[in-house]
């Protein structure tokens, strides 16, 4: 008899990580996601997800906040069970423009949620997921962004040395739990069609950048799904500590 597979998805409730929810319900997981403002994105997605035959929660969670991921994990114990895979999509970009001109509030914002965040929320699903702690293995998924390596100038540098972070901490991670049952990888997708844009100030990105991608257009939410839910998956089993670019070439 095969596990049950649970999974968490932070920040799921919309964009890549919501594309991410809605596939991985016809995968066999059970699903969590987490919100801060948006409750009413959060319960559409559930109550979309079980009306198509699935399990999910919507949890009240700031992952920037190590109380809060305590208590999101603590619920997900209590109404999932032990959690067996994490998608660690959480992150925000700032208000776009030059470095010598962004507040340093929104920078420190930016690294509490995407860096350190991160990190607490992996460290909170290893306890769960490696088998030297009882749990029966699974498998990391983190989002990093193409950021990383283009380095986002004039709009995000901030935002780009956060996912230059995510991609070193997934090489670390992967080789330090990997004995222990866990996979863990990474995704940087590039230009996809999501409302991350508008959140920065710039709502006519992808419009405007469409034409340096050498594929011609921008990516899909459920391109990048597609993408995270085979590197969790078995069919990935001796992937680890890699990092997948959907990024149409750029």
């Amino acid at each position: 008899m095969s596990k049950e597979k649970v999974l968490l998805i932070t920040g799921g409730s919309r964009g890549i990580g919501a594309a991410t929810a809605r596939a991985s319900v016809q995968e066999g997981y059970s699903v969590a996601i987490n919100y801060v403002n948006n409750v009413a994105a959060a319960d559409q997605l559930v109550n979309e997800i079980k009306k198509s035959g699935g399990k999910a929660i919507a949890v009240k969670a700031d992952v920037s906040r190590g109380e809060d991921i305590e208590y999101l994990f603590g619920t997900i114990d209590r109404e999932l069970g032990r959690l067996t895979h994490l998608v660690n999509n959480a992150g925000i970009v700032g208000r776009a423009g030059h470095l010598s001109q962004a507040d340093p509030v929104m920078i420190k914002d930016v690294i509490d949620l995407n860096v350190t965040g991160a990190i607490l929320v992996a460290r909170q699903a290893v306890k769960r997921i490696s088998i030297a702690s009882g749990g029966s293995g699974g498998a990391i998924v983190n989002i990093s962004s193409m950021a990383a390596t283009l380095g986002a100038p004039g709009e995000y540098v901030w935002y780009a040395a956060s996912k230059g972070a995510i991609d070193s901490f997934t090489i670390g991670l992967s080789r330090e739990v990997v004995m222990e049952g866990i996979r863990v990888n990474a995704v940087s997708p590039g230009l996809i069609e999501t409302d991350i844009h508008a959140s920065g100030g710039q709502p006519d990105r992808i419009e405007r950048m469409s034409s340096i991608i050498p594929m011609g257009r921008a990516g899909t939410a459920n391109e990048v799904a597609a993408t995270i839910l085979w590197l969790l998956s078995d069919q990935a089993s001796y992937i680890t500590g890699t990092n997948v670019r959907v990024s149409g070439g750029r």
